[in-house]
């Protein structure tokens, strides 16, 4: 089964982030990475995210799509990240997730596998 962690942050630019920082961040994901290929996992998707001063909100409307540049100031924290991975279990999904290095928190959730749905109704 695959599954997406969603990574939620305080607002944060890596352009301003101390090269200590960075590298510490990175070795954690790497760590993160190597974890899943031992445990005979994949990592489909993932890549870290520009921020949030950069983001577009795009909201539908009658009159057709409203787009709101960020940065958006009623959100106090913003999704910095993201993995599609593969897993057995959602045990092992936890266990693996619980890797990715945070300052924030991460949400875990099971990608619908819209083929498995499809099959199941012919």
């Amino acid at each position: 089964a695959e599954y997406m962690i969603i990574i939620n942050e305080p607002e944060w630019d890596p352009a301003v982030l101390p090269a200590a920082q960075i590298e510490a961040d990175m070795a954690g994901h790497t760590a993160f990475q190597a974890a899943v290929e031992a445990a005979g996992q994949r990592i489909t998707a993932g890549d870290a995210l520009r921020p949030q001063a950069e983001a577009t909100r795009i909201r539908p409307s009658a009159d057709g799509p409203v787009f709101t540049d960020g940065p958006f100031g009623e959100i106090r924290e913003v999704v910095t990240g993201f993995y599609v991975f593969t897993a057995d279990s959602p045990e092992q999904a936890r266990e693996l997730a619980a890797l990715v290095p945070t300052g924030g928190w991460l949400d875990l959730i099971p990608v619908l596998d819209l083929e498995s749905m499809r099959s199941a109704e012919a």
